[in-house]
């Protein structure tokens, strides 16, 4: 059995609001061996992995750690959906939430236009890396915020998640600028034709003219945040 089984089934459970000994009851084991499964000291059998997910109501793959969806789904790109909207009233004191969520979704929509143009996988692969890794970080931040919510949900430690995600932004950040300066190793391609990359006012007032002004507004909070000024 795999790492994540014990941590997904313990999850589960105290997700579901109950007691050691009332799952051992409902998977019909003993509270002691659904203990060891729980801690990885023993590994079960198919039988109970059926079991288990019938009654979680989630799918083998999800419980094995296969599919981070709960019904074992692969998502294609056509399936994404779209980020949704808040349904919340706008309070005064989350406006700025509202204000830089904008901000960052529109702005991506031109840094992402970029890198398809770049026909460029590694580029693309790196820049990836770098935002995923960058919203990993601050979700687990928040995630602290409320002492209800499970650390289970994750596999590494604070402490040593933060380490490690901010060790691979610098890889990636590292690797991209290799990739665009075409100062790289031979198993990295180079920007094939970065003329199509070129970014000018007039190319941006053209092509994204709804997302223009929130990509210079971030370039501009985000250098007078770095250059100290009020």
């Amino acid at each position: 059995m795999n790492a994540d089984f014990p941590r997904i089934l313990t999850l589960l459970r105290k997700e579901k609001g109950i007691s050691q000994k009332q799952a051992a009851q409902e998977l019909g084991v003993s509270q002691a061996l659904l203990s060891h499964y729980e801690k990885g000291i023993r590994e079960c059998g198919l039988a109970f992995v059926i079991r288990a997910a019938d009654f979680y109501d989630v799918s083998c793959d999800f419980l094995l750690g296969r599919s981070p969806e709960r019904k074992g789904t692969t998502l294609t790109v056509e399936e994404l959906p779209e980020p949704a909207e808040s349904k919340e009233r706008p309070n005064p004191k989350t406006l700025s939430a509202i204000y830089n969520k904008k901000l960052l979704m529109s702005s991506l929509n031109i840094l992402y236009d970029l890198l398809i143009k770049s026909e460029n996988k590694g580029l693309i692969g790196e820049v990836s890396s770098f935002l995923t890794m960058a919203v990993y970080r601050m979700f687990r931040i928040v995630f602290r915020a409320s002492r209800k919510n499970n650390q289970e949900m994750f596999v590494l430690p604070k402490e040593l998640a933060n380490a490690q995600a901010q060790a691979a932004m610098s890889v990636s950040e590292a690797t991209a600028g290799a990739i665009v300066d075409s100062a790289l190793p031979k198993e990295l391609d180079p920007v094939a034709h970065p003329e199509k990359m070129a970014v000018s006012m007039e190319l941006l007032d053209s092509e994204y003219p709804a997302d223009k002004s929130a990509l210079l507004n971030l370039i501009k909070n985000c250098e007078h945040k770095l250059s100290g000024e009020k």
